[in-house]
């Protein structure tokens, strides 16, 4: 079974008008963010791994933290094995999407702060919009 985040008490439910999903979309993909950025920074800067390789722990961490929220907050669906390995097949495909754009556009330009934060704004943000778009179109419809 799929691991848990109990967030509150209320049987999850699809019924969450489109806006309150954005909202909360949007809330916690600010926090997987956070923790994205922090360890990529930190793999990047202080350990010195390679780009893609700092910036794909960092989505890792930042998507886990992101479905596990989202599943049951901003989606509030049932859990689901069905829901769970569409979930992952998603993450893989935007995590080729997100690590390939953000190494992209490290190497074609400086090093530094601004850069490295623009880029990962970019590269986040397209795949935010799949995420968003296909979770809600198609994953947390899955029964």
């Amino acid at each position: 079974m799929p691991i848990e985040l109990p967030l509150d008490d209320e049987e999850a439910s699809t019924s969450v008008d489109l806006k309150t999903q954005m909202v909360r979309f949007i809330a916690t993909g600010v926090l997987s963010a956070v923790f994205d950025f922090g360890l990529t920074l930190f793999l990047q800067d202080v350990v010195g791994a390679p780009y893609w390789l700092a910036k794909a722990c960092g989505f890792i961490l930042g998507t886990t933290i992101a479905y596990l929220i989202n599943r049951r907050w901003t989606f509030r669906a049932e859990p689901s094995t069905a829901r769970f390995i569409a979930v992952v097949l998603l993450y893989a495909v935007t995590f080729f999407v997100n690590i390939g754009l953000y190494s992209l556009l490290m190497h074609e330009w400086s090093d530094g702060f601004i850069w490295t934060l623009l880029a990962f704004v970019i590269a986040q943000g397209v795949a935010t919009v799949i995420n968003f778009v296909v979770q809600r179109v198609v994953i947390f419809r899955i029964k």
